[in-house]
């Protein structure tokens, strides 16, 4: 057996996250098998729901307006979805969907127990797979919000079992399902449309890796919106990359990872 066949998947890990943070990646690490510090969402649900704060911060970011449509094509557990029901405000109408059945279970009763009834009447959920959007809907949603299915880093660290497991071949693949949704996500979106693209991962080809290639397959048909004109606090609570924006926990104690990136529809398809 060769050397190569014998690093584990720990070590690979170990491997592949050292080179893309170097000196940093030790903090980093270390951070993310820390807790997080999930904080309650909002007095306005009928019953708490505790999200990451990092996690609010994105969803905030997505521009809406009361009567907007909105479609959150990944949205299971359902935490994003109750920032993007707040915003509505129980007007306009908002697509919230998972393909897991189980994922969608989930979503349904988070919904149901925390979304007083005139939001929640608002709110539809489905279970499509998302890469396949554009093929039933163009040009429908003022706002899309793609919390895209990533390596979740953290979770990796924290159970042996998946650590175990882990190949540099996993980011690669999500990557490409992650572009496709990405690209599903624009076509539905209305001419100035807005979508938010975001992942928990740190791995930049799951991240600023995927916009880029969208820059160069859909060039002119989109453009980068910078978040610091919605959110100043922005800057002081993440840190810059070249597409979009990054919290990091060993920076924001107890916060993120969390990637994300808002763009603005130019031109119809």
């Amino acid at each position: 057996m060769s050397k190569k066949e014998t690093v584990s998947g720990s070590e690979k890990f170990e491997q592949y996250y050292s080179s893309l943070y170097g000196t940093r990646w030790p903090s980093l690490r270390d951070a993310m098998l820390k807790e997080t510090k999930p904080i309650s969402l909002s007095d306005r649900l009928t019953e708490p729901y505790y999200l990451d704060k990092a996690s609010i911060l994105a969803a905030s970011i997505l521009p809406i307006s009361e009567n907007n449509s909105v479609l959150d094509m990944c949205a299971a557990p359902g935490g994003k979805t109750l920032v993007l029901s707040l915003k509505l405000n129980g007007t306009g109408r908002l697509v919230s969907n998972d393909r897991s059945a189980a994922r969608r279970n989930r979503l349904i009763n988070v919904l149901d127990t925390c979304l007083p009834e005139n939001l929640r009447s608002v709110v539809k959920v489905t279970g499509h797979d998302s890469t396949q959007w554009s093929l039933h809907e163009k040009e429908v949603y003022d706002s899309i919000l793609l919390d895209a299915p990533c390596s979740s880093e953290r979770h990796v660290l924290n159970d042996s079992s998946a650590l175990s497991e882990w190949s540099p071949n996993r980011p690669k693949m999500l990557s490409k399902q992650q572009f496709a949704m990405l690209c599903a996500a624009l076509d539905a979106a209305k001419g100035s449309g807005y979508v938010l693209y975001s992942t928990c991962s740190i791995c930049d080809m799951e991240n600023q890796a995927v916009i880029d290639r969208l820059c160069k397959k859909r060039s002119g048909l989109f453009e980068e919106v910078d978040m610091l004109t919605i959110n100043p606090e922005l800057e002081r609570l993440s840190e810059p990359l070249s597409h979009g924006r990054i919290v990091l926990p060993d920076v924001q104690d107890g916060c993120g990872p969390l990637y994300f990136c808002l763009l603005r529809k130019t031109l119809t398809m």
